[in-house]
């Protein structure tokens, strides 16, 4: 069997607040949550589990791949609550998108401080 990705944890200042930010931008599913994950489910089975680690939250990136559709959507929810974006990721580009690799793009940070984009075209 080929290697598919499974889950992540994102370590989250309050894992309850972190999971209904990208259930509500990614319109995400909600997935049987355990043990110290508040977990939700994307597209193909992937997992995204929430949790509170004891430990400085570093910044990570997080990349979600979108039709054009729910980026409409998760864009109007960006603008409607006031939510800083970019057009880059160097931020220097603040309240637009971009229109690379042939689609759409924007940068934002979740509430943790993690850098998420999304993107309506892959890289590759």
């Amino acid at each position: 069997m080929p290697a598919t990705f499974n889950h992540t944890i994102v370590a989250s200042i309050d894992q309850q607040v972190a999971a209904a930010f990208y259930r509500d931008i990614l319109e995400a599913a909600e997935a049987p949550s355990w043990g110290p994950f508040t977990n939700l489910q994307l597209d193909g089975g992937v997992l995204l589990q929430f949790a509170e680690p004891p430990v400085e939250i570093q910044m990570q990136h997080y990349a979600f791949l979108v039709d054009d559709d729910l980026f409409d959507r998760a864009y109007a929810r960006i603008v409607e609550r006031n939510i800083e974006h970019w057009a880059d990721p160097q931020t220097t580009r603040p309240g637009e998108i971009n229109h690379e690799h042939g689609g759409r793009g924007v940068y934002f940070k979740d509430p943790s401080g993690h850098a998420l984009e999304l993107l309506t075209r892959p890289y590759l």
